[in-house]
């Protein structure tokens, strides 16, 4: 997690959840670690995992199962996954004075 970031660590966590989904390392009916474990080995309160885990479970990527945990209901759409690292990079950029036009230049330059 960025401290530096100007997104919330919800959004943050959720994000990286996102990407580790999308990119295959917990695959459709996969459990989770407990919020417990994931908010010790991230350094942040616990509630911020519950915060993260419940925005995922309302987009549909998480199922919360009493007794059971948290498990993965489907792969994330890969436009959604771009979207966020898109909105990460604006971010980002944005802390360095640059306008979401000079990333688009930027990116045309050098593809």
């Amino acid at each position: 997690m960025d401290l530096n970031d100007p997104r919330p660590l919800h959004g943050q966590v959720a994000e990286a959840i996102r990407r580790a989904v999308a990119e295959g390392s917990y695959a459709p009916g996969d459990r989770l670690p407990p919020a417990r474990d994931l908010a010790e080995a991230l350094g942040i309160n616990a509630n911020t995992v519950l915060r993260a885990l419940r925005d995922l479970r309302d987009e549909g990527l998480l199922e919360f199962r009493r007794g059971r945990g948290v498990s993965v209901l489907s792969r994330p759409d890969p436009r959604s996954v771009l979207e966020g690292k898109l909105r990460s990079l604006l971010a980002e950029a944005g802390q360095y004075g640059y306008r979401s036009d000079d990333v688009i230049d930027l990116i045309r330059e050098i593809s």
